[in-house]
């Protein structure tokens, strides 16, 4: 196996580091023993306690929990037919329709569907507006991976099936969703994993009164970073790396089942 050059290895290293670099510093901080977190005192837990009894910090969770849930809940249904849709008959005007939300900055979306909630549905911002904006977002992602399981699929599977006999309905039912399934669970993993982070989107369409875990963290760090901060922000790494890490598995493992 021939050994990688050098300075492709340094430029790897250095990429890396500055990616992943602040990720640890934030996590060893936040068991930092100082509030001023400008230098290392010692080694505390106090600032996980303390999260434990910030009533706003739990409802903030609380909230990003829910609309994580409810909103990937409703874009795993519609992205996995929207998937299908795009894979079976192919409308030339579908796949625009859901992938555009994903290639469009996230800045834009947000003012077009805080205009479109306000001035077009005259909705008034809160909770409804966030998983109607989460919903929107996380749908082509869905899609996406629904998509391109199919698309590694023999379809004579499918004709076999309509063949002997299946209605549509029971083709889809007994071959087509068990085939497709790590994909749908891979999915909703990604739209609840997005939907639990995203910050630009809900901070236009969330309104006054709803909070959300990356909207707490940007109103504490307005007055300082301090190491509760560093603590709230290791959990939501952990969160999300775990939930990512578990999609991926779902994924390869069922690509080595099949294959």
């Amino acid at each position: 196996m021939r050994r990688l050059p050098t300075w492709l290895m340094l430029a790897a290293a250095a990429s890396y580091a500055f990616l992943y670099l602040p990720l640890i510093i934030v996590v060893v901080y936040s068991f930092n023993d100082s509030r001023l977190n400008a230098e290392w005192v010692g080694f505390t837990l106090d600032w996980y306690r303390a999260l434990l009894a910030d009533e706003e910090m739990l409802i903030a969770a609380r909230n990003s929990l829910l609309i994580a849930l409810v909103s990937s809940c409703v874009a795993t249904l519609l992205g996995t037919l929207a998937g299908l849709g795009m894979h079976r008959w192919r409308p030339a005007w579908l796949p625009l329709l859901v992938i555009t939300p994903v290639a469009m900055p996230e800045i834009l979306l947000g003012v077009s569907l805080l205009v479109f909630f306000i001035q077009l549905m005259h909705l008034t911002l809160g909770f409804l507006s966030v998983v109607l904006a989460h919903i929107t977002f996380s749908i082509g992602f869905v899609a996406i991976v629904v998509r391109a399981r199919l698309a590694g699929m023999d379809e004579s599977i499918f004709e076999a099936a309509l063949d002997l006999g299946a209605t549509p309905w029971q083709s889809f039912r007994l071959v087509t969703f068990p085939l497709i399934l790590p994909a749908v669970v891979a999915g909703f993993l990604m739209a609840f994993t997005l939907s639990l982070d995203d910050f630009v989107i809900t901070f236009f369409t969330a309104g006054v009164g709803v909070s959300t875990l990356p909207l707490q963290i940007y109103s504490m760090i307005k007055i300082a970073v301090t190491p509760e901060v560093n603590a709230v922000s290791t959990l939501l790494m952990l969160l999300t790396l775990l939930l990512v890490i578990l999609a991926s598995r779902l994924d390869k493992g069922f690509m080595k089942g099949s294959a």
